[in-house]
């Protein structure tokens, strides 16, 4: 049976990158995600699984508990192990909104879908784990189990016309340290990933600004991340070459996190 990896949000953008490559590395993969089930790129996942049986897709929202419920199920049903979570599925603010006139419409939606929903599936996730590896004598010497949070370096950087979405990556940020402490004595690591500038559909409308940015040396690595940058550290941590580690950020954003005169 191969490793079980759940990645929200993995039908589009980062977190298809990011299912690619872990099914590539030999994983089965669930998605999450609220769209109806895209029947082109599911089956282009299924051809790189080489078999239909290391895919699955289920739709709901991570903002929505009654879901993480079932997409943990589902998977448990259909392969009886779980592996690793990717934390990937999140939202920029329908309007980008000056911090003295945003509304607590846009606020509630960034927060519940970026940081109340995968705070929760955490919790969903590691019960289950904890449940299905019984009970340990000894910390392990390696882990049972991985979970990723892919947030952004707006955790760190200020844009003050989506305050809604650096607060949502900031809490994200938090929360991997706060499940990386309290999950290690159950063998499970977490880890931050924290994208910069990363070429999706999400980024599609502001192409122009952060071409003049990275132009003018807004990052040392002078081009746009691909959604496949980010699914390389995700590959990495979730390998278990890095077992006596925890709570670490580990930044795909060109070098922009790196403070320059």
């Amino acid at each position: 049976m191969p490793a079980v990896a759940l990645v929200t949000g993995g039908n589009r953008g980062i977190g298809l990158g990011i299912t690619r490559r872990l099914l590539a590395d030999g994983y089965a993969v669930s998605i999450l995600a609220t769209r109806e089930e895209p029947t082109e790129v599911l089956a282009d996942l299924r051809e790189i699984a080489g078999s239909d049986d290391r895919v699955r897709y289920v739709r709901g929202s991570v903002a929505e508990p009654a879901d993480h419920e079932r997409y943990v199920q589902d998977a448990v049903d259909a392969w009886g192990r779980l592996d690793l979570l990717v934390n990937n599925a999140g939202v920029a603010p329908s309007v980008r909104a000056d911090l003295l006139e945003a509304g607590t419409e846009s606020f509630d939606r960034v927060l519940g879908i970026n940081l109340r929903g995968p705070y929760f599936l955490t919790q969903a996730f590691a019960n289950r784990v904890i449940a299905l590896r019984g009970e340990i004598a000894e910390p392990l010497e390696a882990p049972v189990a991985t979970i990723v949070n892919v947030s952004s370096i707006s955790a760190t950087t200020v844009s003050t016309n989506r305050g809604d979405y650096c607060l949502s990556k900031a809490g994200v940020a938090m929360a991997t340290q706060l499940f990386a402490v309290r999950l290690a004595p159950e063998g499970i690591v977490v880890y931050e990933v924290r994208p910069g500038v990363i070429a999706t559909d999400m980024t599609a409308g502001v192409t122009a600004k952060y071409d003049a940015l990275l132009a003018d040396g807004l990052a040392p690595i002078a081009r746009w991340g691909r959604p496949s940058d980010v699914a390389g550290a995700v590959a990495v941590l979730a390998s278990g070459q890095t077992p006596y580690s925890t709570g670490e950020v580990f930044h795909v954003d060109g070098g922009m996190h790196i403070p320059t005169l």
